[in-house]
């Protein structure tokens, strides 16, 4: 049973920071690409940033580049996403997940090549 916990969603002002975690059970966490994505209701879900099994490589979309990043502790078994700069564009429900593979295009990097979810939890970027 595969289960992915991600937390640390909060309500911050425009160009503030959050750090969301995110940890995995019933796999070997340091064998598998990680991933972070994000929705707007009644928008399609989105890759955010993923990172490979080892936490060398990198995939962060456009949109998030040079404000957000990922990082990973395999001894730790957890997943970060550290949010600086925050835009309310980036309000969403940002869900930690485990792709099927990694490359350095992002292609693995959606919602389709996903196979594991978290419960998902809310970033809200307000005045």
């Amino acid at each position: 049973q595969v289960q992915v916990a991600e937390s640390g969603g909060d309500l911050v002002q425009p160009g503030g920071s959050l750090r969301l975690s995110c940890t995995v059970s019933g796999l070997t966490f340091g064998a598998f690409t990680m991933g972070w994505f994000r929705q707007v209701p009644g928008k399609e879900r989105e890759g955010v940033s993923c990172i490979n099994y080892t936490g060398i490589n990198t995939y962060y979309a456009d949109s998030v580049k040079g404000r957000f990043t990922i990082s990973r502790d395999n001894a730790k078994k957890t997943l970060y996403l550290q949010m600086n700069s925050l835009k309310p564009e980036d309000t969403a429900m940002y869900y930690c997940a485990v792709p099927r593979s990694y490359d350095n295009t992002g292609y693995y990097c959606s919602p389709s090549e996903v196979n594991y979810w978290g419960q998902g939890t809310q970033v809200t970027v307000s005045s």
